[in-house]
């Protein structure tokens, strides 16, 4: 009797420390969608994602998810993602519909309408503050998630598709972060 008991300790040990690992490698994302910044679409091939830097700089908290979906109510803008600094994933659009986050950009094959091939992620991060390490593993698990579903070209940053006009992400060792994606697999 004791043998049986203590086989089920074990049996049951076994089993939730395998499902801690299976929860803490699972991607959570917190909705918060929005009702401007986007437009329905049915068809769209998505094969880019941008990554980009944002923060609130209407009055306080500067890292205020609601503060800074206000922001981008005011100028009609928006994301797929946005990402916070304790790492937490808001979806601010469905990934089938195109969201208004690349302006007026180009992607290294010429193609001009960025907004309508590509998922935009947005880094919370300032001027003068990096992205938090929850921040880049949280985009590293993102990106493979859209990977699964989608055949992605590039990944690429604003500043990669409108180098006059943009500087993001900011603070964000992009060499040492792409480095980061192509070696791990999700």
């Amino acid at each position: 009797m004791i043998m049986k008991y203590c086989f089920y300790i074990i049996l049951l040990n076994l089993t939730l420390s395998g499902l801690q690992g299976f929860a803490s490698d699972s991607l959570i994302i917190t909705n918060k969608k929005v009702s401007f910044g986007y437009s329905v679409s049915q068809n769209r091939n998505v094969d880019a994602v941008i990554v980009h830097s944002t923060f609130n700089n209407s009055g306080g908290d500067k890292y205020d998810i609601d503060l800074v979906l206000k922001q981008f109510s005011q100028y009609k803008v928006s994301a797929h993602y946005v990402i916070g600094r304790d790492g937490t994933i808001y979806q601010l659009v469905d990934e089938k519909d195109v969201s208004y986050h690349a302006g007026k950009s180009s992607l290294p094959d010429g193609r001009t309408n960025v907004n309508s091939c590509s998922i935009g992620i947005e880094i919370m991060t300032s001027y003068t503050e990096a992205p938090t390490e929850k921040q880049t593993e949280a985009l590293l698990k993102l990106i493979h998630h859209i990977k699964k579903k989608y055949t992605i070209k590039y990944v690429l940053r604003h500043s990669d598709i409108a180098p006059v006009r943009k500087t993001d992400p900011w603070n964000m060792n992009w060499d040492a972060f792409k480095l980061k994606l192509n070696e791990s697999k999700e």
